[in-house]
């Protein structure tokens, strides 16, 4: 028997906080060497400007098996459809039978924002209040309510390139979260002056200057995601403590490094520590007030795979979902 959770079924069950404790404990169980996690293989539909990834993982102390399949396609909200899309098999590791079958779209948007709480918890000042944000799409949402379980955050500053976005984004923002939240005229109104800089755009071109980020500031660089695409220019990283959820994928899948090494302004040793080796308390994170720390983030499978495992059992606890037989 195989439960089928629609994207309302996963919405009614998972939380922020609950997607956060899941992540929190992928990481610490990856900076332990307790997973087993591929390198996503990556098909692209060249004509329609997609990709479709394919991540597995499997984490052995959270007893969670699953892979994800996902769609990223910038050119979806022309068509009223999401950007990503996605569908997550989580499997019993005991026997390798099929647990579930859920909505991945919107578990996708709840880990990505999660990691970001994460890294926000080890590296942001305790301090942080106010966050500058470029991109105010629905992961751009996702990233701010995550940050602000973590961080007394009052204000938001909102850029993206187009003007209704960010009003709604906004609009959103302060409605659900209960922050202050305003409409800026460009990225570097909105990284000016903030504790906690989050880029969440589609751009493949720096919207990011490293001369903007403030003495102290916190980064999470989320939107961009393959070798030919940066949200950060190489000013922004040489001047950070750099962290990345995986050293691997970084250096295989991120724009952000991969074209600063190629053009011989960075190398691979300026990766201080991947997450979960912060989490661990194998590497120090944020270490005084005065540093800016970059965490760049790829999204990988144990995110979705300990997130889809929390669902489930969420989903069983709370009798959500439908039980089919295959």
């Amino acid at each position: 028997m195989v439960l089928f959770l629609s994207r309302n079924d996963v919405e009614s069950v998972l939380t922020m906080r609950d997607a956060i404790e899941a992540v929190e404990k992928a990481f610490g169980e990856y900076g332990n060497g307790t997973v087993n996690m591929p390198l996503r293989p990556t098909i692209k539909v060249p004509k329609q400007k997609g990709a479709v990834l394919f991540m597995p993982a499997y984490l052995e102390e959270m007893n969670a098996l699953g892979i994800k399949v996902v769609s990223v396609y910038p050119d979806n909200p022309k068509f009223d459809l999401p950007t990503i899309l996605g569908v997550v098999l989580l499997t019993e590791p005991k026997s390798g039978e099929l647990l579930a079958v859920m909505d991945g779209a919107f578990l996708t948007a709840v880990r990505t924002g999660a990691a970001s709480g994460v890294a926000t918890k080890y590296l942001a000042r305790k301090d942080a209040k106010e966050i500058g944000i470029i991109g105010a799409g629905v992961q751009g949402k996702k990233q701010v309510a995550a940050v602000c379980e973590v961080r007394p955050i009052k204000k938001v500053k909102a850029y993206d390139v187009l003007p209704d976005k960010r009003k709604l984004f906004c609009n959103e923002v302060a409605k659900e979260l209960g922050v202050q939240a305003v409409e800026v005229e460009s990225g570097r109104e909105a990284v000016r002056g903030s504790d906690i800089v989050i880029t969440a755009s589609t751009s493949k071109t720096p919207v990011v200057e490293g001369e903007w980020l403030e003495a102290g500031s916190h980064v999470n660089a989320i939107g961009s995601h393959t070798p030919d695409a940066r949200e950060l220019d190489a000013a922004a990283l040489k001047r950070a403590k750099l962290f990345v959820d995986s050293r691997e994928a970084a250096l295989k899948e991120a724009g952000d490094l991969i074209i600063p090494i190629t053009q011989g302004l960075l190398s691979q040793d300026h990766i201080y520590a991947e997450l979960g080796e912060v989490v661990t308390g194998k590497k120090a994170g944020r270490e005084n007030d005065s540093e800016i720390t970059v965490f760049k983030s790829q999204g990988l499978a144990i995110q979705d795979i300990s997130t889809a495992r929390k669902v489930y059992d969420l989903a069983i606890m709370k009798g959500v979902g439908k039980v089919v037989q295959l």
